[in-house]
């Protein structure tokens, strides 16, 4: 429910927002900023993604949990995606999500919804390569007997 209203929202609130920037600065200023905000938050996202990608690759190397590299490498992503959506409410939204200190309360709030029951890196015990044969007794009766095809084989088949 709240997705649909998010995709209902946020349109209008864009609407509007463009309806009275733009007549306050003009269509040629507006465009200009939408532009500029688009260009410059792709090159923050990249400079932020490689440094997290980093952090996470040392999160893996190290054996550390790596919920957060990962968290703050899918806010980065969602930035990315928010500042080259045209709008100004996404970007605001988008370059405040490039910002280390809102990403570190949002995995805040986030983690204190999230309950996380167990968590493992590697250290479970190891299962068995063949695992012990097993005989299980059977009948069986030949269903197909005499029949004869009523068709000729393909190329695909071998009788």
């Amino acid at each position: 429910m709240w997705l649909l209203l998010a995709f209902i929202a946020v349109p209008m609130i864009e609407i509007a927002l463009f309806i009275q920037v733009g007549g306050i600065i003009g269509i040629w200023w507006t465009l200009l900023i939408v532009l500029t905000t688009a260009v410059a938050g792709s090159y923050l996202v990249r400079l932020q993604g490689l440094r997290e990608l980093g952090k996470l690759q040392r999160s893996f190397s190290d054996m550390q949990d790596p919920t957060e590299p990962l968290a703050n490498g899918a806010m980065i992503l969602f930035s990315g995606a928010l500042l080259l959506t045209p709008g100004f409410f996404t970007d605001i939204v988008g370059l405040a999500l490039l910002v280390p200190k809102v990403r570190q309360a949002a995995y805040a709030w986030g983690r204190s919804k999230v309950k996380v029951a167990r968590f493992s890196a590697g250290s479970a015990q190891p299962q068995p390569q063949h695992p012990q044969d097993q005989v299980i007794d059977g009948d069986f009766q030949d269903v197909t007997g005499d029949k004869k095809p009523t068709h000729t084989p393909s190329g695909w088949t071998q009788h």
